[in-house]
């Protein structure tokens, strides 16, 4: 797996958010039964960033946590194959990787919520990271039941890791 990670805030995490991101995508991956190697880009901006990739993008002009833009257009949550059939699109010619995605997290709200949550950074920025994977792999949270899905996936990922509420960095 390949994760690149550009931080354009000054904000220093207090963990390395290249392993961290690692360690989540890959859990979720394995959950996932993701076939392939894949690339994944993630780009931490501040919530004046993340607002303008919202109203670009989303048409929302106010700021959010997190913004996931999936590049395998999957009919079916983590239905890999569709990939396959679309492979110039979906995969990286020098490496072979699947591209999943992008992922856009503002620093401030991961600040915020890490404080308003009682929870450390590492851990709002992990569930994040859960959160913004499983819509690379095709989920969302629209309706109850897919919310539902959602948040069972993302907690077990967290547990399995042991990036619980209870820590601290």
């Amino acid at each position: 797996m390949t994760i690149f990670v550009e931080n354009e805030t000054d904000y220093i995490f207090p963990f390395d958010p290249v392993e961290t991101a690692s360690l989540v995508a890959g859990e979720v991956l394995e959950e996932e039964n993701c076939p392939y190697e894949t690339e994944i880009n993630i780009l931490i901006t501040d919530n004046e960033g993340i607002r303008m990739y919202n109203r670009e993008y989303r048409n929302i002009d106010r700021e959010t946590d997190v913004l996931s833009f999936p590049n395998v257009p999957f009919e079916l949550p983590s239905d890999f194959s569709v990939a396959e059939e679309m492979e110039a699109d979906c995969f990286q010619p020098d490496s072979g990787e699947l591209i999943l995605g992008d992922i856009i997290l503002s620093c401030d709200r991961i600040l915020e919520q890490a404080e308003s949550f009682g929870h450390s950074i590492r851990r709002e920025y992990a569930f994040l990271i859960a959160h913004s994977m499983l819509h690379l792999c095709g989920y969302d949270h629209m309706e109850p039941d897919e919310a539902s899905v959602m948040e069972e996936k993302q907690n077990h990922v967290l547990d399995r890791l042991g990036i619980t509420r209870d820590i601290s960095d």
